[in-house]
């Protein structure tokens, strides 16, 4: 699924983060969003996502207006909550009701490590993004929208990642200003200040 930004543009009050933003992501591409704390990765990331709506401009998704055709999309940030009373099991058999799901559940945590018995509460962070990243890579998603996605995970963590990224087929947009992260991106779109 293609997405274009025309004229994107979001303001909080009078003041604006960015202003007339225009760029097209090809399906199957995978792009970073990078730029200096403020500029707006995370805003331009929501809206793209179909979370927030820009204050001027228009977001067409395979050449649908956003908001007459949402994507099949997953959404992974630092604010994404998950069911922390649920064992990992259970919420990933929960999340095969709304996605359809890739590979098994057992081999989706045997792939990221994690027990699948254990409540998601007891998980360590860096666990729980993982669980959040699996309902990103093994379940059915045109669009895959990350914002900062390696920051809790340890090594091991990030060099799964890192293989899941270069596996994947869907389109994946990215924020962030951490280098390796967005090693993987064949296109960068750098936010400046200038609205």
């Amino acid at each position: 699924m293609n997405i274009r930004a025309e004229f994107i543009g979001k303001r909080y009050g009078k003041n604006w983060v960015f202003r007339n933003l225009n760029f097209e992501v090809i399906k199957g591409s995978k792009v970073a969003l990078t730029g200096k704390n403020g500029s707006g990765k995370s805003t331009l990331l929501q809206i793209l996502s179909g979370y927030l709506t820009p204050s001027e401009g228009t977001v067409i998704y395979s050449n649908k207006k956003a908001d007459m055709k949402k994507p099949n999309a997953a959404y992974i940030g630092p604010y994404t909550e998950i069911i922390e009373e649920m064992t990992v099991r259970e919420f990933l058999s929960f999340h095969a009701h709304f996605k359809k799901p890739l590979i098994n559940i057992d081999e989706m945590a045997r792939k990221a490590s994690l027990p699948l018995d254990k409540f998601i509460s007891e998980l360590s962070t860096g666990m729980k993004q993982r669980v959040k990243l699996i309902t990103a890579f093994h379940f059915e998603n045109e669009i895959i929208f990350m914002d900062e996605p390696t920051a809790n995970l340890d090594n091991e963590g990030f060099v799964w990642w890192k293989e899941e990224i270069q596996q994947l087929e869907s389109t994946f947009l990215l924020a962030s200003n951490d280098k390796t992260e967005s090693s993987n991106c064949m296109l960068k779109i750098n936010l400046k200040k200038n609205a």
